[in-house]
C-alpha cells in the first residue's frame, strides 16, 4: 500500500511538472517566428494562388514588392490576413476566404521569409501598439533616441528599420550582445591620471578613440595617454524577455517604420 501511494506522488509530481513546462505563458515567449514548414506551405500556395498576378518575385502589381515587404496598404500580419481573406476590390484583388486560417498563416509565413523558403518569417504586429510599448513598457526610450527624442547613450533608432530586416531587429532585441555592431560596443577608459570614463565607442582609428558617454558628453581622447582602454563584447542593453510574443511582434513592427 506504501509503495502504491509513493508511486502515485510520484507520477502526481510529473505530471504538474509537465504542466508547469508546457504552461501557454511560457510557450508564448518562444512564439515570435512562423515555422519552416509554414513558409515551405506558403510557397505552393503562392505559386498556385498568387504568382499569376503579382508574379514570382512578388513585383508585378505597381507600387507593391511581396518580397521585400513593400505594401500598399499592410504594414501588420494582421493588416495582412485581411486583405488576403477580404480582398482588394478596387485593385481588382479578389477575396481568398476560401482558404484555410493555416493556409493564410501560411502565405503570411512565406511573404514575411522574403520569399526564401530557408529563410527566417518574423511575426510582425502593429505598429502603434509597438510605438507605445517603445515609450512605456519594453522602456526603450530610456537609452534611444527617436527623431530628435530621447537620450543619446545608445544608437539613434531614428531610421534603424532601413538597416535591419526584422530577423535582424528580433535579435537585438532577444539577444542584444550578439547583433551589436563593433562601433556601438560599451568602452572603459582610464587616463594616465588615473580618471576613468564609460561610454559607447563612436569612431576609433589608429591614434585616437570617439565616445559618448554616461552623461551624453562627447569625448575624444589619445591612445598614447591611456593607461587602459578596454571595449566589451557584451551590450548593457537587458534582452527583452518581460515582453510577450505579441508585444515583441508589436515593438519590431515599430522598429521597421523608422526610415
Amino acid at each position: 500500500m506504501r509503495a502504491s501511494l509513493t508511486l502515485k506522488r510520484l507520477l502526481l509530481i510529473a505530471c504538474l511538472l509537465l504542466t508547469v513546462a508546457t504552461s501557454p505563458a511560457r510557450a508564448g515567449q518562444q512564439d515570435h517566428s512562423y515555422s519552416s514548414t509554414d513558409v515551405q506551405n506558403g510557397l505552393r500556395l503562392y505559386t498556385s494562388e498568387c504568382a499569376l498576378c503579382h508574379g514570382p518575385n512578388g513585383d508585378l502589381m505597381s507600387g507593391i514588392d511581396l518580397r521585400r515587404g513593400r505594401f500598399r496598404r499592410a504594414v501588420s500580419d494582421e493588416d495582412l490576413v485581411r486583405v488576403i481573406t477580404g480582398g482588394v476590390p478596387d485593385a481588382g484583388m479578389p477575396s481568398f476566404a476560401k482558404l484555410q486560417a493555416a493556409d493564410v498563416t501560411a502565405l503570411v509565413a512565406f511573404i514575411r521569409a522574403g520569399f526564401d523558403v530557408s529563410g527566417a518569417a518574423v511575426k510582425i504586429g502593429d505598429p502603434g501598439r509597438g510605438k507605445a510599448l517603445f515609450a512605456g513598457k519594453a522602456g526603450c526610450v530610456t537609452c534611444h533616441r527617436v527623431n530628435g527624442v530621447g537620450p543619446r547613450t545608445a544608437p539613434d533608432l531614428s531610421d534603424i528599420g532601413a538597416s535591419r530586416t526584422a530577423p535582424a531587429l528580433q535579435r537585438s532585441l532577444l539577444d542584444p550582445s550578439s547583433a551589436m555592431w563593433p562601433i556601438n560596443r560599451p568602452v572603459r577608459i582610464t587616463t594616465r591620471d588615473g580618471k576613468t570614463f564609460r561610454g559607447r565607442r563612436m569612431n576609433e582609428d589608429t591614434y585616437t578613440v570617439q565616445i559618448i558617454d554616461e552623461q551624453e558628453r562627447l569625448l575624444t581622447f589619445i591612445k598614447a595617454d591611456l593607461r587602459e582602454f578596454e571595449v566589451s563584447t557584451k551590450s548593457t542593453m537587458p534582452a527583452a524577455t518581460g515582453l510577450s510574443s505579441e508585444e515583441l511582434s508589436d515593438v519590431i513592427a515599430y522598429l521597421l517604420t523608422l526610415k
